[in-house]
């Protein structure tokens, strides 16, 4: 869990809930989950829906409401309930998040809930005929202004309802809100949370979807529900707009959305520009964490001890494993030797919670390479532990006389270290 505690920190994210939360028990332990993000240093921007409360209010009042490609065509008499509905869900969250953030332990000051007039619409207008009346589309989203309240370390909370400059009121889609809001925002996680854990095709939870992958999906029509197809056209849209990662998840299961955020692989689906992780040279800002992979190893005697003060002075030579939420999974590094066609290969390290993923393997390649374009005729590798994950690789078991006669000074007979070498 700590890796992604400090890859969230200071991050922006947008979380959307359907109105069906508030109607469960699960929405105390969601909005407790939410007020622990706030204080990890998360800066938590929430959408509510409202359609539940709306279809109750409206049928209290014998209002029937007709829907044209799933948007409610909301005349003015529909509009007051609507108002209603909308600031009573409203009034409920706040509550709730109220009562979480004053009994609960934070670590940095809380500045409570904060609404306003951040969403700025306009009619849907008349499409095919048909007029949606008080149903709008977001103009604009004040991100300047919800980015002051963040930057106060308040949760700003933003519902379906939008306002012209001329003072109408036009009823919105949450997730059009929260998908405009992530937008603007420029936010590194948007997050649907409904009554479905995700997104199942063929009665299988699907883990994560890339871009191309949902776009193919999404222009076989027969395969989505319409509530399944609102989302994922969401979650498009959004990371088409850069924004990194939008996850759909359920409200049902108790820890749900710390479950998404904390764990390797979540608990329902991931909607990414790009899910793998990014190949890249090792910079100075690399250091603190690198020590963190590699500490564990040197204390079980499968790495030798490097100080921070050395690994400063050696970090060109160190190649990283960058997860899109911004830590590292790996790292290995490439050692210059006396002879300019040998070099070593070291540090070969995968993230526990990360192996087994093939991590090492493409770094090992992107070592390889980086040799082979040097001019590298042959790579050394010293390992105490490694031996045939080596070998498995290529590499082949060698003796203490095939070391350039540099290494032989530095070779450390306590740890009696295997040899092995590759012909690249």
């Amino acid at each position: 869990m700590s890796p992604y505690v400090r890859a969230h920190r200071g991050k922006t994210f947008v979380i959307a809930f359907s109105g069906d939360a508030l109607l469960e028990s699960a929405n105390h332990q969601l909005m407790s989950d939410v007020v622990l993000l706030q204080s990890l240093g998360v800066r938590v921007t929430l959408v509510h829906g409202a359609r539940p409360q709306i279809e109750q209010r409206l049928s209290e009042a014998g209002i029937k409401t007709p829907f044209k490609d799933s948007a409610r065509i909301t005349n003015v008499f529909a509009m007051e309930h609507v108002k209603q509905a909308v600031g009573s869900a409203r009034l409920t969250i706040e509550s709730c998040l109220s009562k979480n953030i004053s009994n609960f332990s934070l670590q940095i000051p809380a500045a409570g809930v904060i609404g306003g007039n951040f969403v700025v619409a306009k009619p849907k207008g008349v499409i095919d005929g048909v007029d949606y009346l008080h149903t709008g589309e977001i103009r604009r989203i004040d991100s300047s202004g919800i980015q002051r309240q963040l930057d106060n370390n308040a949760i700003v909370l933003l519902s379906p309802i939008g306002f012209s400059p001329t003072g109408e009121s036009f009823n919105l889609s949450y997730q059009d809100v929260a998908t405009e809001a992530a937008i603007a925002l420029e936010a590194d996680k948007l997050i649907f949370v409904g009554k479905k854990n995700g997104i199942s095709l063929d009665g299988i939870v699907q883990n994560s979807f890339s871009l191309i992958a949902l776009k193919a999906l999404l222009s076989e029509t027969n395969l989505l529900s319409s509530n399944d197809t609102k989302l994922l056209t969401c979650a498009y849209r959004a990371c088409k707009k850069k924004v990194a990662r939008v996850h759909l998840i359920g409200f049902s299961e108790d820890g749900a959305l710390l479950s998404e955020l904390f764990t390797r692989d979540g608990i329902g689906t991931l909607v990414s520009q790009d899910y793998s992780e990014t190949l890249r040279a090792a910079s100075i800002d690399d250091v603190s964490e690198i020590l963190n992979l590699i500490s564990p190893l040197e204390k079980q005697g499968k790495l030798a001890k490097r100080s921070r003060e050395l690994l400063e002075t050696e970090i060109s030579y160190f190649f990283v494993a960058d997860h899109p939420d911004g830590f590292l999974l790996g790292c290995a590094a490439l050692y210059p030797m006396g002879i300019e066609s040998s070099r070593e290969l070291a540090c070969v390290v995968t993230h526990p919670d990360f192996q087994d993923m093939g991590i090492a393997s493409r770094l090992l390649a992107l070592i390889e390479q980086q040799a082979a374009d040097q001019g590298v005729l042959q790579l050394f590798v010293l390992t105490t532990q490694a031996t045939h994950w080596f070998q498995e690789k290529g590499f082949i078991e060698t003796t203490f006389n095939e070391l350039p006669e540099d290494r032989k000074l530095l070779y450390n007979y306590q740890r009696n270290s295997k040899i092995l070498k590759k012909l690249l």
